[in-house]
């Protein structure tokens, strides 16, 4: 599967094709404008949340949280990791928000849990990478990878 964040309003070809083999893909909010969403869909199924720029029109109708099953593993999608609902059990939390890659595994109460977050892939924040990010979920588990966007 695919994940992206924090486009706020640009979907760069890079990241397109580099999501191209992916399915479903996840965006986990900053959309800021709808036709990325449309775009991503022309690819593969989409499920999205909304970020705290997404405050008008079809981007602010989506979603703050998202419980999603896929392969078995449950996952919970969130764009601000400080509004992660504790109560939702899941295998792994992806977020995004902060524009910072993070692929780390945590251990809570005896079990594993999987912080995603695949950094930003729109406009260029701070001095961060521009970056997406891969799942792969079967019977071995969950495995992740950070994948920079190729740009000159």
């Amino acid at each position: 599967m695919g994940i992206i964040s924090d486009t706020h309003g640009l979907l760069r070809d890079e990241a397109l094709a580099l999501l191209a083999d992916c399915q479903p893909l996840i965006h986990l909010g900053d959309v800021g404008d709808p036709a990325i969403l449309e775009r991503l869909a022309q690819l593969a199924p989409v499920y999205a949340i909304r970020g705290n720029i997404d405050r008008q029109g079809v981007c602010a109708a989506l979603p703050l949280h998202r419980r999603l099953i896929v392969n078995g593993r449950a996952l919970q999608l969130v764009h601000d990791i400080a509004d992660i609902d504790e109560r939702m059990a899941c295998e792994a939390v992806l977020h995004g928000h902060s524009h910072k890659p993070r692929n780390e595994w945590r251990e809570a109460d005896d079990e594993r849990q999987l912080w995603f977050n695949p950094g930003a892939a729109g406009k260029r924040r701070f001095r961060l990478p521009l970056t997406l990010g891969k799942l792969w979920l079967d019977e071995r588990g969950i495995r992740g990878a950070i994948v920079h966007l190729p740009l000159a």
